[in-house]
């Protein structure tokens, strides 16, 4: 079992076995060490991180108690806005934006005493399944540098992997927590939309888009996931978490839970990965659970609806960087069409350029019944045979990942077998259900496998616990060789 950094963490603090100030110091310094070799950071913040900590060290000075997230590092995905430090998307045309004001989620972390170590990299726009498509260049698998950490929250996955930060939040959007929570080993909850508060997350399709955490366990999933759902009347979705706090509801008994396992969620996975999911399964039935087969065929559907529906609701979100408003703006120009043309030729890679023009072409007239109302159709469909699996199971156990972390340079050869990679997460988005990805082995080359729990709607307490029950019976959880040994 991967024990509560978090817990254990500030029981130090508590205890003043180490100050904040030594904490904070401990990884800004491998922060600023291992990010030569990990490029997960693209923005580090030790100023904001050290005025934290001295706050947080004047509370313990005083005898005052602190919260359980006061006092611990972490790090938020660069599509998550922070008043007055830069948040870039990783892109070109925002390389030099810095919001105004925070998103609800660090507004809540910060009012918390959580100590910001910086911005991490992604995917640019959070477009892409391996970080590469960033303005920066990919992050590192920690666990293998030759290969990529995931996207498109690459950047949280690598610093939390390679513990040069204890937690981070990411986006998810199609899989974009757990495919790099599942390449770096660690665990990433995306939990069900409305949940958590999308006000200040920067959009790339906004039904789908989630915000959630990913961590080294499932106990500090929890924990983040409890501070960050609350109902924010500044996201016309919002509904916040329901019933009680999630850390409660861990460490239940599983014993009778029916744990389904939908065969097409198997098709065309790997062999170690399929095999790492029948242990999985085996590990379940130990516990008391009971394992049920079923048919999903629905799922097929899946990749085209989430394809054309996410680059629709892109072509339209990213209509606003024109380089009039804010952001990079081209140098020359003739006339104001040629400088948004010039602007955004320039401003955007080559994977959002090619996302918004599937968006616009499935949108426009002619199209627009054959493609995107089609699309909107299947999406019901695909939300009636979720809810219908529901009926005969109370969690569904698939793959993350089809495979294990690709190599570096891959997915640009072969952007086909990429896209491939979230045939196993888009579902889950496409019906705004909750999902986890837990550590749940390794590649013969010591990669990490990842599998994923699926419940229904504000279900995040049912899966988790039964993630938690995994995770401490299995015992998988292997630290990368970096960041901070404490």
């Amino acid at each position: 079992m991967s024990e509560s950094m978090i817990n254990r963490l500030h029981t130090m603090l508590e205890n003043k076995e180490i100050s904040c100030k030594e904490l904070t110091e401990k990884y800004i310094e491998a922060a600023q060490r291992d990010n030569e070799q990990l490029n997960a950071y693209v923005t580090l913040t030790p100023e904001t991180a050290m005025e934290t900590a001295a706050k947080v060290d004047s509370k313990i000075a005083k005898g005052e108690k602190i919260g359980l997230l006061e006092g611990i590092p972490m790090t938020l995905k660069d599509n998550i806005s922070t008043e007055n430090i830069r948040t870039t998307c990783c892109s070109k045309i925002l390389e030099d934006y810095v919001p105004i004001y925070d998103a609800t989620v660090w507004k809540i972390l910060k009012n918390q005493n959580a100590v910001l170590l910086g911005k991490t990299n992604m995917d640019e726009f959070a477009m892409g399944s391996s970080c590469e498509t960033s303005y920066f260049g990919g992050a590192k698998n920690p666990h293998n540098t030759a290969h990529v950490a995931g996207g498109s929250s690459g950047g949280v996955a690598s610093a939390v992997g390679g513990n040069i930060a204890v937690y981070g939040l990411g986006s998810d959007t199609g899989g974009s927590i757990r495919q790099p929570a599942s390449f770096c080993g660690i665990v990433g909850l995306k939990p069900t939309y409305g949940a958590v508060s999308r006000f200040g997350l920067i959009a790339y399709a906004s039904s789908f888009d989630q915000i959630g955490p990913i961590t080294t366990n499932v106990e500090d999933a929890a924990a983040v996931f409890d501070a960050v759902s609350e109902y924010d009347s500044m996201d016309s979705t919002s509904q916040g978490r329901r019933g009680a706090p999630v850390l409660d509801t861990l460490k239940n008994d599983i014993k009778g839970m029916k744990i389904g396992i939908a065969r097409e969620y198997l098709d065309g996975v790997r062999e170690d990965v399929r095999q790492a999911i029948d242990t999985a399964a085996e590990v379940y039935k130990s516990l008391g659970a009971e394992i049920v087969y079923f048919d999903l065929p629905a799922l097929k559907y899946a990749l085209p609806v989430y394809y054309i529906l996410a680059c629709a609701e892109a072509s339209s979100n990213l209509g606003r960087y024109d380089g009039i408003r804010y952001g990079y703006k081209a140098e020359s120009y003739n006339d104001v069409n040629d400088m948004i043309k010039k602007t955004r030729s320039t401003g955007f890679g080559d994977e959002v350029k090619k996302r918004i023009l599937l968006g616009t072409y499935v949108l426009s007239s002619g199209y627009y019944d054959a493609y995107y109302k089609k699309a909107q159709n299947l999406r019901g469909t695909i939300v009636k045979a979720f809810k219908n699996a529901f009926t005969a199971c109370d969690v569904i156990l698939a793959p993350t990942v089809p495979m294990t972390a690709f190599e570096n340079g891959s997915a640009v050869s072969d952007p086909i077998e990429t896209y491939l990679t979230d045939i196993c997460t888009v579902p889950v988005n496409i019906c705004g259900l909750p999902g986890v990805s837990v550590p749940c082995g390794y590649s013969s080359k010591g990669l990490p496998i990842g599998m994923q729990l699926i419940g229904n709607t504000f279900e995040e307490g049912k899966i988790l616990n039964a993630a938690w029950q995994y995770e401490n019976a299995a015992k998988i959880y292997r630290p990368a060789d970096f960041g901070v040994k404490l």
